[in-house]
């Protein structure tokens, strides 16, 4: 089964929209909960949420008491969620719920193939500002050739990956950006799926390009870093089977371990 995660922040009129092309979804595919994560907004979305918690029995709400970001409120939502399969999508509406199941097939085509793998939406064509694509574009650009992690859009929102995957990941603010460049380093197979992209109907975007940019340029050097220094495998063996390594002598109040 798998869990639908949401950070929200200041989204009232796009919860239930959203949430109706969630649960229709849902029908048709192994969903059985949604967690939205509010990040201590300061409009009605907590009490929307609340309002549509009788109508949406799998509807799961989190609130932030204060206002931490999207990389929070994702992990939040991951940490609590009672599936190991997780889908992350924007709760402004722009991801399209029905493009999960292109995600949900590639996963179910590949994964026993890649045991470790994370599927991520790439949208076709963009439905922002000129200046919102352009700077996007810039700053995909940079990172991918300095992060080589073969990503064009890690700005999509729209992603597929295992609980234990995403827990087992070095946590940081803002690392919601980053996450292909994390998840190989940690020896996972990404996907790259096309998905579409709507326009925002209501609500106001979160983000601004300076300081998109004046975070981003701090975080890139530190994953970098990370990247640097990532995971190894390494193979062990074990000269015993559990069973076998030891036979319990007890003497009184002694209890001594001797190697079989």
């Amino acid at each position: 089964m798998m869990t639908v995660v949401v950070p929200i922040f200041n989204e009232q009129d796009n919860i239930k929209p959203l949430l109706k092309e969630i649960a229709e979804v849902a029908k048709s595919l192994p969903i059985s909960e949604i967690i939205y994560v509010d990040d201590a907004s300061t409009d009605s979305t907590y009490e929307v949420l609340k309002n549509l918690r009788h109508e949406y029995p799998m509807l799961r709400i989190l609130k932030h008491i204060d206002n931490a970001g999207q990389s929070a409120a994702l992990w939040t939502g991951i940490k609590n969620a009672s599936n190991d399969t997780i889908i992350t999508l924007d709760g402004d509406g722009q991801n399209d719920p029905a493009d999960i199941r292109i995600l949900y097939d590639s996963y179910t085509s590949y994964k026993n193939k890649m045991p470790k793998i994370m599927v991520m939406g790439e949208r076709i064509k963009r439905k922002d500002t000129w200046v919102k694509r352009k700077s996007s574009k810039l700053a995909n650009g940079v990172r991918a050739w300095l992060l080589k992690d073969y990503t064009k859009d890690t700005g999509c929102s729209l992603k597929l990956f295992k609980r234990k995957d995403y827990l087992n990941l070095p946590y940081f603010d803002h690392m919601h950006r980053y996450l292909p460049a994390l998840m190989m380093r940690d020896g996972a197979r990404i996907m790259h799926v096309g998905v579409s992209h709507r326009p925002r109907v209501t609500g106001v975007s979160k983000y601004g390009t300076w300081d998109r940019l004046s975070a981003a340029l701090s975080d890139l050097w530190g994953v970098y870093w990370l990247m640097k220094r990532g995971r190894r495998e390494f193979d062990a063996t074990e000269e015993f089977e559990p069973e076998e390594i030891f036979e319990m002598e007890e003497h009184g109040n002694v209890r001594i371990a001797n190697f079989g």
